[in-house]
């Protein structure tokens, strides 16, 4: 009998690193009792989620994810780049990765190459890199047709220090401080939404071209109504053709939700404060409200008891997101 129900996740795991690797410095890694707690809480949370098709954002160690995911059906794994590591000492690593992972077929998969032209268009053609190499990827998914994913983890509110431009080795030195809030923060702005251009444009461009259905899912690292990302759910004027426009878009998946309440769980905590910073966004076919409906329910999922608002610090055994899913019926 064919599957009628799906579900897409996507869990940003906090520091994924398998000893003896340390995660941006040396000193920052698991001993033999943290990792048993954080692989089994992952291998729990991941069992629990059931997920068919589920991204993963900070892993240091792709191999290590791959065993555990296999372990739990999800036979199907993909990473597009891999972390780096320290060039005088090994074993610490830098630039995490994003891996999928699935149990259904991938019928294809590439890392996602920005077009040159809209970098060109945005004069950026020389400088840009992604912080994290998004994966492309596609499914043929019976009685629902071809689904191009997207699993992405956009540029972090981290500025990056801007000591060396005034000759200031010393982080406590007030305009050092006024400019990170400033012109650091705007920075890391652009990136995050420069990187988000490119994911839009290649979704909307890959929407007409293959009349596939589209998922966007990962850490977005701001909220989806900030200005560095609110387009990316732009609805088009009214003023436009609408058959022209009709079949291209993004939308937050929450919104075709049939169990949304009014307000949106929270996926990460800081400082005791909830923020939304994890997303699925999805194209119109996922829509349950369509006259001609290819889903005929929606249901968005979090998984957040792990999290607690209370805690002022973050703990590494754990994750300080939570997972997130939508579950389909057909």
């Amino acid at each position: 009998m064919t599957k009628k129900r799906y579900r897409f996740a996507t869990f940003n795991l906090l520091n994924f690193a398998a000893p003896p690797y340390s995660f941006y410095q040396l000193h920052e890694r698991y001993d033999d009792t943290q990792w048993q707690t954080k692989s089994q809480f992952i291998t729990g949370l991941v069992q629990h989620i059931d997920a068919d098709v589920i991204v993963f954002q900070e892993v240091f160690s792709p191999s290590t994810l791959q065993s555990l995911c296999e372990d739990l059906g999800l036979e199907h794994f993909i990473t597009v780049d891999i972390p780096s590591p320290d060039v005088v000492y090994p074993t610490v690593l830098f630039r995490p990765v994003v891996a999928l992972a699935s149990k259904l077929p991938i019928k294809s998969f590439t890392p996602l190459e920005p077009c040159s032209e809209l970098l060109e268009y945005l004069n950026n053609q020389h400088q840009f890199k992604f912080n994290r190499t998004p994966i492309k990827c596609s499914f043929d998914i019976p009685q629902f047709g071809l689904l191009t994913c997207y699993a992405v983890h956009f540029k972090s509110q981290r500025v990056h220090s801007m000591a060396h431009m005034l000759d200031e080795h010393s982080q406590d030195d007030p305009l050092l401080e006024l400019l990170h809030e400033t012109v650091g923060t705007l920075q890391s702005q652009i990136s995050r939404s420069l990187e988000a251009s490119i994911i839009y444009y290649d979704a909307l461009k890959t929407q007409r071209e293959k009349q596939a259905a589209t998922l966007v899912m990962g850490d977005f690292n701001d909220q989806l109504d900030s200005p560095a990302l609110s387009f990316m759910t732009q609805t088009f004027p009214l003023t436009l053709n609408a058959s022209v426009f009709e079949s291209v878009g993004l939308f937050d998946s929450y919104e075709f939700a049939n169990n949304a309440q009014l307000v949106k769980p929270a996926s990460h905590y800081y400082q005791g404060e909830g923020n939304v910073l994890d997303y699925i966004l999805c194209s119109k076919e996922f829509n349950p409200n369509r006259a001609k409906p290819c889903v005929k329910e929606l249901k968005y999922l979090s998984f957040d008891a792990h999290l607690d608002p209370k805690k002022q610090r973050e703990d590494i055994c754990y994750s300080d997101h939570a997972a997130i899913a939508i579950e389909i019926t057909l």
